[in-house]
């Protein structure tokens, strides 16, 4: 598929997403979504990718929220529809079964805060701004925002950006766990690379049980989340990396894992 508002890129293991209209500080369109979902399904599909970096071209946006003049012609009908396939791309990148890395490298309002919160990891530059303004437009969070920042930081927080519609910083984000580390501008990206590579020298399938047990634990009573991970433990002991990686303990040398 030929993209236009969106640069992807596969490269040694690693799915690079780039939104692309610095015009508009990279606002997500329905076409800019649609294109999101395409890139999406590649990485996912593709046994080469390992982790998805999602960042912003430009040096001023990640992705600024919805595209204003879309949003304006919302009707109720048409602005469930809206709301529904946006929420279904991003389920798509939180639960592919691949871990993807947000690197904010400037505003990240409204869909672009809501994107961020749908990755696995979150880094951000030092410059970046946060929020969820949807109230200062009339409406709110309709991409996942108000589910996922009250699961990730708290109702409090999720009420205080969600009313107030008022932007953070990157330095108010780490403190509240939004953001997992805060970087220079220059130092973003190769730290996200970075993180990946991490990722990608460990066991795929024990990396894929790991984000499992995590995502669907999280949403379970802690007995039954208990159960989950054994459960998964279990199917991880089934696996030729297992046998690799503690064998490759034992002989103090680097394992080489395969996937199954």
């Amino acid at each position: 598929m030929a993209y236009e508002n969106i640069l992807f890129e596969k490269k040694d293991g690693i799915a690079y997403i780039a939104f692309n209209r610095p015009k508009v500080l990279n606002a997500l369109n329905r076409k800019t979504v649609e294109e999101l979902h395409q890139a999406l399904l590649d990485a996912r599909d593709d046994a080469s990718v390992r982790v998805l970096i999602l960042t912003g071209a430009g040096e001023k946006s990640f992705v600024a929220g919805a595209d204003i003049s879309e949003l304006a012609v919302q009707t109720p009908v048409n602005g469930k529809e809206f709301s529904l396939y946006g929420q279904s791309v991003f389920h798509l990148l939180e639960t592919m079964g691949k871990p993807s890395i947000c690197a904010i490298n400037g505003f990240a309002l409204g869909g672009g805060c809501e994107l961020a919160l749908s990755c696995t990891i979150r880094i951000a530059s030092k410059t970046a701004k946060l929020g969820q303004p949807e109230v200062k437009l009339g409406i709110l969070p309709g991409y996942g925002g108000s589910q996922r920042l009250a699961r990730l930081c708290g109702k409090g927080v999720a009420h205080e950006l969600c009313l107030t519609g008022e932007m953070i910083t990157a330095e108010d984000a780490l403190r509240i766990g939004l953001v997992n580390h805060t970087y220079e501008s220059a130092e973003l990206l190769p730290a996200a690379e970075a993180m990946a590579k991490k990722i990608i020298a460990n066991a795929p399938l024990a990396v894929k049980y790991a984000m499992e047990a995590i995502e669907r634990g999280v949403e379970m009573p802690q007995e039954e989340g208990l159960f989950l991970e054994a459960t998964l433990f279990a199917l991880a002991c089934a696996t030729e990396d297992m046998r690799e990686g503690t064998k490759a303990f034992l002989e103090k040398r680097a394992p080489q894992f395969k996937g199954k």
